[in-house]
């Protein structure tokens, strides 16, 4: 059979390969939501029953034991997996508005969520953030280590006033600190350590940057006039539709380094970015900076530009919280 004849017999059944896809997607997810209902449901029963004072510690043992003994071929309902059935059904009940997203992420991920989330904010934080980028549960763990939701909502400061005014920007786009725990970088780096080390480890890192961004090219050459110039990272972000430059920086921000990106994203946007795709955008990440000394460069900066910084190991989650709490109470 040739080339030719192979190319059409896809094109003629491929439809099918995607019925079939579809389907068995539709039946994961069918299975799954009629999963959380069922612990739910258990979870709700033995809720008021304990509420009651009907039953306790020993009650939900004897059920557990009971089900094990009269139906040996069901798995996943010992007493410890009950309690938390209970635990789960009290830590959602009242906001019914979570219903629907909780019955689209696996019991993995609700378990995940609402033994290590405190608050109904960061838990529903994490429940929609998990359903929009299909995290593992390995990735919703590592995401809850690294303090994602406080470091989101404290929000992004260290912007140019054309990004903050940038079409579609939203304020979880970008974070004021990224965490690279998974480089195991030594406290004294170079960029090109630091550079090698986000190549290598690429799925960590979109994962840390957020699933709309497309990797490119690390070195990315522009050409400006009889000279080569070359972009450390260079991304595309589906949702704002731009080329996003990274320059990569193991020392402390200088007002200078704002220059040399301003200069990058000119060339970007001069003979690189199509006509329709928005203007680039340019991160700077340093290994430290000083808030004030970013501002006064930030407010002459006329390109779309931010500073971050970066950390290579997991941040203090109570401090961000005591952060995130000062924010609150301030607003």
């Amino acid at each position: 059979m040739n080339n030719l004849n192979i190319n059409e017999m896809d094109n003629r059944f491929s439809y099918i390969i995607q019925i079939i896809k579809n389907s068995r997607a539709n039946a994961i997810r069918a299975v799954n939501s009629e999963l959380i209902n069922l612990y739910w449901n258990i979870g709700e029963y033995i809720s008021l029953k304990v509420e009651q004072s009907q039953w306790g510690k020993s009650v939900v043992k004897e059920l557990s034991d009971f089900i094990q003994s009269s139906e040996p071929e069901l798995k996943g309902f010992s007493d410890k997996n009950l309690w938390r059935m209970k635990q789960f059904y009290e830590t959602y009940k009242d906001f019914p508005n979570l219903s629907t997203l909780l019955r689209q992420i696996s019991w993995s991920h609700n378990l995940t969520i609402f033994s290590r989330c405190k608050t109904i904010e960061e838990q529903e934080f994490y429940i929609k953030i998990t359903k929009q980028e299909n995290y593992s549960v390995r990735e919703l763990d590592r995401q809850i280590s690294s303090s994602f939701f406080e470091r989101t909502m404290i929000g992004v400061s260290n912007l140019s006033t054309a990004l903050r005014e940038t079409s579609n920007y939203s304020s979880n786009t970008f974070k004021d600190s990224y965490v690279f725990d998974f480089l195991n970088l030594p406290e004294s780096h170079s960029e090109s350590d630091l550079q090698e080390g986000l190549i290598n480890q690429m799925k960590k890192f979109i994962l840390e940057l957020g699933g709309d961004f497309l990797f490119i090219g690390k070195e990315y050459k522009i050409q400006v006039g009889n000279s080569d110039f070359y972009i450390d990272l260079l991304f595309y972000h589906r949702g704002l539709q731009c080329l996003v430059a990274f320059e990569l920086k193991a020392d402390k921000f200088k007002p200078a380094h704002l220059g040399q990106l301003n200069f990058y994203l000119e060339a970007l946007d001069r003979d690189v970015k199509r006509q329709n795709e928005n203007p680039s955008i340019g991160i700077l990440l340093c290994k430290d900076k000083d808030k004030e000394v970013v501002e006064y460069a930030l407010s002459c900066s006329l390109s779309p530009t931010m500073v971050s910084q970066y950390e290579t190991l997991l941040p203090d989650k109570k401090l961000l919280q005591q952060k995130l709490q000062q924010l609150f109470e301030d607003r």
